[in-house]
């Protein structure tokens, strides 16, 4: 595989982040308009004008926190793989021109959207703050849960994109599926309304994991599972070893079929 050029990759990044805006009066801001806009829904709309309440508290707003915590780690997991599965296609006229790295085409997906997340943790931590809200001493976790989640993302982002260079159903199956696992995951919803079937099921889904560990420390102020986080640790890794042998074996391949 070609070598990684750490310039490259932070200035293919920051050409993705400023083509996301390009054309628009306000640019870049809209990168921090739209978390506020969004958490503004979740935290004030569903916490208090709609009074919902996660069981076993009285906080006006702890569904609204509770849902925030959840979607914003979900959605720069997804997108990362989504927009990962499409990149070789989407990136043909450098690949057959130029000798780029695979990896780094990825990498910069994973990277524009870390600018995203930390753009919207910025603005709910600042939300937080304005609410009166009691941070938890579990806070400290938050980088090692970004580092599985996006590790993971990138894993399954490379088997993905390998796949639909061949397959190139395989786009729209990753769509579907991205779609169906936000369902299959307690986001928008508490695991206890659930079925105890389906509760044993749902257990071994690695998103499950992450996003309670993210409703755990922001909705619940405690510790997620440490051992489900070190099993999920390791899991992501051995996605993330199978998907760069993967890569490895059938590069040629690849640029063949482009």
């Amino acid at each position: 595989m070609s070598s990684l050029n750490l310039s490259y990759i932070i200035e293919i990044t920051r050409r993705d982040f400023a083509e996301r805006f390009a054309g628009s009066v306000l640019g870049s801001m809209w990168a921090i308009i739209w978390p506020m806009i969004n958490l503004f829904i979740y935290i004030v709309i569903f916490g208090k004008l709609m009074g919902a309440r996660l069981p076993g508290t009285s906080e006006m707003n702890s569904y609204g926190i509770y849902l925030a915590a959840g979607l914003i780690p979900w959605l720069a997991f997804s997108e990362t793989i989504n927009r990962c599965a499409s990149v070789f296609p989407a990136k043909k006229h450098i690949i057959t021109k130029v000798n780029t790295s695979f990896l780094a085409l990825l990498l910069h997906i994973n990277l524009s959207e870390t600018i995203t997340y930390l753009i919207s943790m910025l603005v709910f931590f600042l939300i937080l703050l304005c609410t009166g809200y009691e941070f938890h001493r579990s806070l400290w976790l938050l980088p090692f849960l970004y580092y599985l989640q996006q590790l993971l993302a990138l894993g399954l982002g490379l088997i993905a994109a390998v796949l639909n260079v061949f397959i190139r159903d395989v786009r729209q199956i990753t769509g579907v599926i991205l779609q169906l696992w936000f369902w299959f995951t307690p986001i928008v919803y508490i695991v206890d309304i659930l079925p105890d079937p389906v509760k044993k099921i749902i257990m071994y889904n690695p998103a499950f994991r992450l996003i309670d560990a993210y409703h755990k420390i922001f909705a619940f102020h405690s510790y997620p599972s440490f051992k489900a986080l070190w099993v999920l640790a390791v899991v992501t890794h051995l996605i993330l070893f199978f998907s760069f042998l993967m890569l490895r074996y059938l590069e040629k391949d690849i640029r063949d079929f482009l």
